[in-house]
């Protein structure tokens, strides 16, 4: 069986599998039960400075994004960090890991932008012999106010900085969490290893309000009548977030740099997608929120699994295998060609497809030929776009086959060039030019 024990700078786990900071993991009840369903660790949820207490709203927290079977896309919330003491959730996470040595339990903090107070906040976090410290540089909201949260991720000296007095003040790993509220996520990145973080993590959630109540024109979650911009994540936020995973993945000055992959994840087949693309693991929320810490092992079997069958022995062999093949647009071989093909034994004639490429797209799937209701594509006018693909609601009833080479392009009626010596320079070059179709 593939083993798929995790070494996460130097913080090791039986899976890679770790619940992200947030509600689910606020108390050592919540932690205790995520490890007796099997989760490999746990970010514990944000802890502040010690003082006057973060007082967070009693109404509504939570504002959701259904798809058409009320099934929840994306979760919009507004709390703040810990409420808790201080010194109760230190005895707690201390405790919790006397009792599970072998688990994970990184700690997220968030304190004011001043070297005494990160210092003052490390060394008691030391104290309770946790993992290693991720540095909440992402919360969009409450905290940001404050000038804390993605204030500091938002200012890629500020990450530096804090990074750097972080890195002299302990002995732990020192994880750098990262905000998706910014234009180009590499320049944080590139902030927090020139600070020495050992990690980045990434992302946190996404600055939004996802609704209005139109009764009475307040965003949701109302409170008293008002709303705020909270924080996005769940499914929905997932290629936001591979997209960021690989744009550190694959960057020159950030590439080796160790990322936990956060961001939508439900399945394992997520997890696997974040790992292929550079992360070394992955912390999960909202899917346990959505449905239970339980799914933790559906997980882990799903991944075992796979990997199995791929012939995968362990998680070396597959992090990072995709982030090699992102590449930018114009080194693209804009000489592949493919087609679509409808499986008429898979069609349900619903016809989606050709009033998706009718009304939209290139009018390229035909109707109703000799009076039956039947659809089929024209290779001429095809080019590839795959909407119908993605548009109906039959698995694989609708692929998209490539054209070998030298097969003649109806729609161009050139042939296909896929032998790259067909070039009179290199493909990769945007300037070069095809001596052949």
């Amino acid at each position: 069986m593939a083993d798929i024990r995790n070494n996460f700078v130097g913080i090791k786990s039986p899976n890679p599998f770790w619940l992200a900071s947030a509600p689910p993991t606020d108390k050592a009840y919540n932690v205790e039960r995520a490890f007796k369903a099997g989760w490999g660790g746990v970010v514990w949820k944000t802890l502040g400075e010690e003082g006057p207490p973060v007082v967070n709203v009693n109404g509504p927290r939570y504002g959701a994004i259904w798809g058409a079977d009320r099934r929840l896309l994306g979760l919009n919330n507004i709390e703040l960090i810990t409420d808790r003491p201080l010194q109760v959730n230190l005895q707690e996470i201390k405790q919790v890991k006397k009792n599970w040595p072998d688990r994970a339990v990184v700690v997220s903090l968030m304190v004011p932008c001043q070297e005494e107070s990160w210092k003052a906040i490390l060394k008691p976090v030391e104290e309770t012999e946790a993992d290693g410290v991720e540095l909440n540089f992402g919360c969009p909201h409450g905290m940001s106010e404050r000038g804390m949260g993605s204030a500091v991720g938002q200012v890629p000296e500020y990450i530096e900085m804090v990074a750097r007095w972080c890195k002299a003040n302990t002995r732990m790993p020192v994880v750098v969490k990262l905000t998706p509220n910014i234009t180009d996520i590499r320049y944080p990145a590139r902030a927090a290893k020139r600070g020495g973080a050992d990690a980045v993590s990434l992302i946190n959630t996404i600055s939004s309000i996802t609704s209005v109540n139109l009764d009475t024109f307040s965003p949701e979650p109302s409170i008293d009548g008002k709303g705020s911009h909270g924080g996005y994540c769940g499914p929905a936020v997932k290629p936001i977030a591979l997209n960021m995973v690989a744009e550190i993945a694959r960057d020159a000055e950030t590439r080796g740099l160790p990322i936990s992959g956060i961001g939508g994840i439900t399945t394992w087949r997520d997890a696997a997608e974040f790992m292929a693309l550079g992360a070394g693991n992955v912390q999960v929320c909202t899917a346990a929120m959505t449905y239970g810490i339980r799914i933790v092992q559906e997980m882990i079997s799903g991944l075992e699994n796979w990997m199995d069958e791929k012939g995968h022995k362990d998680l070396s062999s597959i992090v990072g295998r995709a982030s090699g093949n992102v590449t930018d647009w114009q080194y693209l071989n804009l000489n592949y060609i493919a087609k679509a093909h409808i499986d008429q034994d898979l069609c349900i004639k619903c016809g989606r497809c050709h009033i998706a490429c009718e009304d939209t797209s290139h009018q390229a799937i035909t109707a109703n030929l000799n009076g039956a209701r039947h659809f089929e594509v024209k290779d001429e006018e095809c080019v590839g776009c795959n909407l119908c693909v993605n548009v109906c609601p039959v698995e694989n009833c609708i692929t998209m086959v490539p054209l070998a080479a030298g097969v003649l392009d109806k729609r161009t009626e050139k042939p296909v060039v896929a032998d790259y010596a067909n070039w009179t320079t290199h493909p990769n070059n945007p300037g070069a030019t095809c001596v052949t179709g």
